[in-house]
């Protein structure tokens, strides 16, 4: 992941509109303070270090960026201290703002952002602020209005895979296309999630397939989920299904929640008229609940099946 991490604005693969804006500031010399928020791996962290490579030189770096992340501390004492110590002198001969960059930032408590907004205000020509989150909720709307927002959307299918693909020929790893399909599809936009289940899939595999990957991750494959399906489905007596889907779980080494995330999908293909659909799936969703909750799986599965059981009847009746 690091290995790869873009380190100048022109070698992202995503958020064009972004990037253009960013560079645009950049070249004007008239960067606001920013505030990036998305889901992991979208990004965030990537653009804002490229930016300050490309605002300074390596000689600069050390001097002009205090990058804080999670893992430091950033209660109101930093902020009040570390923070305040290095927005408020300039540094000679540089002619140009420092960059504060608060990674994490919704791990931040509510005293430490209100100590920000002052210190926001109040050295806008010494430094720029670029607050970095994954829930805006988390940050309070006295610091949202102070800085310039950009939302980081989950990356897309044909903004993964050519960059997929570079990696994979650099580090001459033996990946099929339906492996990089479920790549793609486990990682739901997030390139960090990408490349860390390519490099354990392949360390564990001699060829990185749509099997192996799952294997490796432990989800559900679709062929199981099919299977499950299927029994849930046919015509076998209640005792049949139970001891099947239980034997699948047992070889598989599969938790009923995946089960259940995996089969709502296929639920929602299904041709069932609409009242049963609806009652099916506030069913899942109450069973899903209960596992949440920390009930046995057990009990779980009986009533899955169950419901299963009543609806499929209702539908029979229904036709």
């Amino acid at each position: 992941v690091e290995k790869y991490r873009p380190s100048q604005l022109d070698e992202l693969i995503s958020h064009e509109e972004i990037i253009s804006t960013i560079n645009r500031f950049i070249n004007q010399k008239q960067l606001p303070h920013l505030l990036f928020y998305g889901p992991p791996g979208t990004g965030k962290t990537s653009t804002i270090l490229a930016c300050a490579k490309q605002l300074y030189t390596p000689a600069q770096f050390k001097a002009m960026v205090l990058e804080l992340n999670a893992s430091d501390d950033r209660g109101i004492g930093i902020v009040r201290g570390q923070i305040l110590n290095f927005a408020s002198t300039r540094t000679i001969f540089s002619g140009t703002f420092k960059l504060i960059i608060l990674d994490e930032a919704d791990a931040m408590t509510n005293d430490a952002q209100n100590a920000l907004r002052r210190i926001i205000e109040r050295y806008t020509e010494n430094v720029r602020f670029c607050v970095i989150c994954n829930y805006l909720s988390k940050i309070i709307p006295a610091v949202q209005s102070r800085c310039t927002r950009f939302r980081f959307a989950p990356l897309s299918q044909e903004q993964i895979l050519p960059r997929l693909n570079k990696i994979i020929e650099e580090e001459k790893v033996n990946v099929t296309e339906d492996g990089k399909k479920a790549l793609i599809t486990l990682s739901k936009g997030d390139m960090r999630k990408v490349l860390n289940v390519l490099q354990s899939t392949s360390m564990a595999f001699a060829t990185v397939d749509e099997d192996s990957v799952y294997t490796c991750v432990g989800h559900p494959l679709r062929r199981d989920i099919e299977k499950i399906l299927e029994t849930l489905l046919a015509t076998k007596g209640f005792a049949q299904a139970y001891d099947d889907i239980q034997s699948i779980k047992s070889v598989k080494g599969l938790a009923l929640e995946d089960i259940l995330t995996e089969l709502h999908l296929f639920v929602m293909r299904l041709e069932m008229p609409m009242s049963v659909m609806n009652n099916l799936i506030i069913k899942m969703a109450a069973i899903e609940e209960r596992l949440a909750k920390g009930c046995t799986e057990a009990p779980q599965l009986t009533a899955l099946i169950g419901a299963f059981f009543i609806h499929r009847d209702q539908v029979t009746l229904e036709t």
